[in-house]
């Protein structure tokens, strides 16, 4: 029986409205509209942001540009700019509680996890500090002596950067450091479910002293604000973070003008399990990855891809460690799977779950959906005997369900785990480090965890092979991505005249 935690209801709830940030100022969307959200865990209206339009998306761009073409910001020193992001880093820890409660009540995350994402954020934001006094280009001398050759890496200038709703503040602070180090301005959208933790950065970076126009924020729809922001010829680059189908859409849009993309996408992440690896800590690396923000998580380990000679014993050992699992009120500071985004989001991760059982699959745990009487939860579920030709395996369902798949040959484990669109992550547990590394290697995924699962630090780039996304986040080389490299060669000396009078 699941650990259920009743949301307490958010009763004289102080409702925050919130405006856009351009060009330095706070300002109402010229459509006049406002979206409301309704946090997912308790049923009431939290928060109110502009409906951002495709004009305020241009006046944002243009903003965006004349900030980049005559501005200070790119012209700044690397210490200055990281003097600036150092600042944001302080006021984000100082303010850590604040963006928590919001992104716990909009999102339906755990407050507890929120609290972890925070700090986790604020550790990026100062590595890309860092970063920002140690971009450099490179020299050449050994090309002759009539020649000298340098590599300059130039900020490339006005980027675009779309964030989606399951992790609102730890993504943007992802992306928009690195091009804020590199030089680059900015214009931000959110996802309209989940927009204000990003708005309160807004505030942030302003007290820190980020010059108009450099980071503007425009809330809205994807059709609103957008599509602009992949189309307008004056954008020189599109970071996009969301679901693979957006990513295509993102990227055939930028193909329009040959913008640079950067895009961070679905997955469908497998954990082979050997027969010596060490259970225990596989258990709880299973309930972890699966059921981490609720599975709604690119990197969720949904696919348990186990030897057959410890499949009964995992999964019977997951379900009895899942029935502790505590769902609900992700206010309760003991939460650990919170809300559902969406309604209509529930009611795909069930569809998934139905499908499968309708199609062979056996529920091992859980299967159900809960009800609180407000907001909308989903009890963690596991589903075995699943085979690798079902949905349920082979699709995002981005809720908390793991699917058990088996296999008899490393060969046969390989096969499964590569055989789907997806390569964003993957695990493997074996106490030979050599089967860890053989199957690591062999693996189409950008993070191979061995013996672990989700770990992470902002030194490690983040990113996925196929249909996961291209490019990486994070890492020494994240801000290089926001820059353009531009060869400048220098003939010393007399030139050989090409034309030679005989």
């Amino acid at each position: 029986m699941t650990v259920m935690v009743q949301p307490k209801a958010l009763t004289n709830y102080k409702v925050r409205d919130f405006r856009m940030l351009i060009d330095g100022a706070w300002v109402e969307t010229d459509g006049g509209k406002t979206l409301e959200r309704v946090a997912p865990g308790h049923g009431v209206v939290v928060s109110r942001y502009q409906a951002g339009t495709r004009r305020d998306a241009e006046r944002a761009i243009a903003a965006a540009r004349r900030a980049f073409d005559d501005g200070h910001w790119p012209r700044m020193t690397g210490a200055e700019r990281s003097n600036i992001l150092l600042k944001a880093a302080d006021l984000i820890a100082a303010r850590a509680e604040e963006l928590a409660h919001l992104d716990a009540v909009e999102a339906g995350k755990p407050i507890s996890q929120v609290r972890g994402e925070i700090a986790g954020s604020v550790d990026i934001w100062r590595y890309a500090a860092a970063l920002a006094r140690d971009l450099h280009g490179e020299s050449y001398n050994t090309l002759g002596e009539g020649t000298l050759g340098v590599v300059l890496r130039e900020a490339i200038g006005v980027v675009s950067i779309i964030t989606p709703w399951n992790f609102p503040f730890l993504i943007v602070g992802q992306k928009l450091p690195f091009a804020l180090a590199a030089g680059c301005t900015t214009v931000v959208k959110p996802s309209e479910l989940t927009s204000g933790s990003t708005l309160v950065l807004g505030e942030i970076l302003t007290e820190a002293g980020v010059p108009a126009g450099v980071a503007n924020i425009v809330t809205g729809t994807g059709p609103e604000v957008g599509a602009p922001l992949t189309t307008h010829p004056d954008v020189d680059m599109v970071s996009f973070t969301g679901s693979t189908g957006v990513g295509r859409l993102t990227m055939a849009n930028a193909a329009q003008t040959l913008k640079k993309v950067s895009l961070e996408l679905g997955g469908k992440n497998p954990q082979i399990v050997f027969p010596d690896a060490n259970l225990d800590e596989f258990i709880d690396a299973a309930v972890f990855g699966g059921y981490f923000n609720a599975g709604e998580c690119c990197n969720a380990g949904s696919r348990l891809i186990l030897h057959r000679d410890v499949a009964e014993e995992a999964t019977a050992r997951i379900a009895e460690l899942s029935k502790l699992v505590k769902v609900g009120d992700p206010l309760d500071p003991s939460t650990q799977v919170g809300a559902i985004i969406t309604p209509q989001h529930l009611q795909k991760i069930a569809g998934y779950v139905l499908g499968a059982a309708s199609g062979g699959a056996r529920l091992a745990y859980g299967g159900d959906t809960v009800d609180f009487g407000l907001g909308q939860y989903m009890a963690p579920t596991i589903l075995s005997q699943v085979t690798p030709e079902m949905a349920v395996a082979r699709e995002e369902v981005f809720g908390p369900v793991l699917s058990v798949l088996t296999f008899e040959t490393t060969e046969e484990a390989i096969q499964i785990a590569n055989s789907i669109d997806y390569g964003l992550s993957a695990g493997v547990w074996s106490r030979d480090f050599d089967t860890c590394l053989t199957v690591g290697r062999r693996m189409r995924a950008g993070t191979v965890w061995m013996n672990t699962f989700m770990d992470g630090s902002p030194e490690l780039p983040f990113g996925g092979y196929k249909q996961s996304g291209l490019g990486r986040e994070l890492g020494r080389h994240a801000v290089e991505d926001y820059t353009e490299t531009k060869t400048l060669n220098m003939h010393i000396g007399a030139r050989t005249n090409w034309w030679m009078p005989r």
